[in-house]
């Protein structure tokens, strides 16, 4: 790949002789590392010059062809959806590729072919519905997962079924009651076997070498499988032992068995049920903490994203996780260079502070400490804003935690809101901080700090009459708090604001079109009349 003249050599060689097409072939798929090689490739024309190679005499020469093509399609849109179109003696490549699908055909052929079809298939050139796929692809995949084949053929189905499975729930339905699945997996984890230990060295060193790996392909297509049905997750999980397996890989000293068990078990954390019930009965939240204490940040990605939903209010892990002193690791989180390990740090703080107590909205505060939230709401990424305004609107809920928190860090917060809602931002992040303002301005001595601020009235008053109707309602409850009769003082703010006109404002959103706008108007109105 360093001399651009060696490609076209070597595509001048291979109409040469059946050895300079099967040998070329293999360079080539061995030497393609990554997109940059792929498209080197492809603009060499590869795809044209190899095409034809399919359908050669030689076996050697048909598959060495078909591994070229199963490199060159590896996640790659462009070569994927080029070779869709292409056809071979009157016949498309996809064909070509179930052809040698078939049962009567080599073990290697079936499988790199279906490797071919599940590239194409992940790329869009081809329908997750497509009878090739879900007829031909899918099941080819799980029957290599049998115990009838050979353990390298097991770890490569099941990567491929993985992939070709992982963001389509249809596909996982199909596959979760095909052949047993499921429970097939499970014999993934019993090797090498006791039976095998002292009789047949050799075996023992091979079972040994693929144990790591079969484990590792079946946490992935356990948790493609999990990745959005109940019922599959639930089977799953009472598969035999199924979480002990898991908390054992997540202490595994291989690194991409690691990964693949914290996999599983972000995937099954979907489930409310199993939170509540399996994740609670082993502990399961421990071993993850461990995890999240030194990995490398693939690995910390999806571990802090499984603590995520452990940490949602209804899950019984959250009190232990937080004694065990999650709050600080989640504010150092938010620190990272990662951006998906910022995200994920703010939102399980998010999660954290949802109907929480006031010592733990504390704790969080002075973990992040003022500067840091700041260092968030200005985050050039818009996931990293909606969160940490989601953490703010969750801190500040009910009045005595309200009061509390703005008596403290009101100057800050209302700085904030104000800078938000001046900057270019869109449609839901000014929402969300209008329902902060609105939460503010449910507080009890908190209101002032909204009353006793004209720039942000004024603000809320832009916001009443703008073309959305997603802000002017949430500008609605900043004035429908402001105004409240029942409450201290009502009968100063809301001449105040009825000086600044937002009765007639008021009076204008009676008349709307949008019920809801409507009746928010009306309420409001009644306040000024009672």
């Amino acid at each position: 790949f360093q001399d651009a003249t060696v490609i076209s050599h070597l595509m001048a060689l291979l109409s040469r002789s059946r050895y300079t097409q099967e040998y070329i072939c293999q360079i080539f798929s061995h030497c393609c590392k990554g997109p940059d090689h792929q498209t080197i490739l492809f603009n060499h024309g590869a795809v044209q010059n190899i095409a034809h190679l399919l359908v050669s005499t030689s076996y050697k020469v048909r598959m060495q062809a078909l591994k070229c093509f199963s490199v060159l399609a590896f996640e790659n849109p462009q070569v994927s959806m080029t070779l869709v179109n292409v056809s071979v003696d009157g016949e498309l490549l996809p064909q070509i590729f179930v052809k040698m699908l078939q049962r009567d055909k080599p073990i290697e052929m079936q499988l790199t072919s279906a490797k071919c079809l599940t590239s194409m298939c992940r790329a869009g050139a081809i329908r997750t519905d497509d009878s090739c796929i879900v007829l031909k692809t899918l099941p080819c995949l799980v029957r290599m997962c049998s115990k009838e084949r050979l353990l390298e053929e097991r770890v490569e189905g099941a990567e491929t079924l993985a992939y070709l499975i992982e963001t389509d729930v249809e596909l996982q339905r199909i596959a979760s009651i095909t052949d047993h699945l499921i429970v097939m997996l499970a014999d993934y984890f019993k090797y090498p076997s006791s039976v095998s230990a002292i009789t047949d060295i050799k075996r023992l060193d091979h079972d040994l070498k693929h144990a790591h790996e079969l484990r590792q392909a079946a946490f992935k297509l356990y948790a493609s499988l999990g990745a959005n049905d109940e019922d599959i997750r639930k089977k799953i999980i009472e598969t035999e032992n199924m979480m002990d397996r898991i908390v054992n890989g997540l202490s595994e000293s291989s690194i991409k068995v690691r990964l693949a068990a914290v996999r599983c078990l972000h995937s099954l954390s979907r489930s409310v049920q199993q939170l509540r019930t399996s994740f609670q009965d082993h502990a399961v939240w421990k071993p993850l903490m461990k995890v999240l204490q030194n990995a490398p940040n693939e690995i910390l990605v999806v571990a802090s994203s499984t603590l995520c939903n452990l940490l949602l209010e209804f899950s019984p892990s959250k009190e232990p996780i937080l004694e065990s002193g999650a709050i600080e690791l989640l504010c150092s989180l938010t620190q990272s260079e990662n951006l998906a390990l910022r995200v994920n740090g703010i939102w399980a703080l998010m999660n954290v502070a949802f109907q929480a107590e006031q010592k733990i909205k504390s704790d969080i505060l002075r973990g992040l400490s003022t500067e840091q939230l700041f260092q968030l709401l200005s985050d050039s990424d818009v996931n990293v804003l909606m969160k940490t305004l989601g953490l703010l609107r969750n801190l500040l809920s009910t009045r005595p935690h309200i009061d509390h928190i703005m008596s403290t860090h009101g100057k800050q917060i209302m700085q904030a809101v104000t800078l938000i809602l001046e900057g270019e931002h869109n449609i839901e992040v000014k929402e969300q901080t209008l329902c902060i303002l609105a939460n503010i301005a449910d507080g009890t001595t908190a209101k002032e700090l909204i009353m006793t601020n004209d720039d942000i009235l004024q603000k809320i008053k832009y916001y009443m009459s703008h073309s959305n109707a997603k802000l002017q309602l949430a500008a609605m409850f900043c004035i429908s708090n402001l105004i409240w009769n029942e409450e201290e003082g009502s009968q100063e703010r809301q001449d105040k604001l009825r000086d600044m006109g937002i009765v007639d404002i008021l009076h204008k959103l009676s008349q709307s079109s949008d019920p809801n706008l409507c009746d928010k108007a009306k309420t409001a109105l009644q306040q000024y009349l009672a």
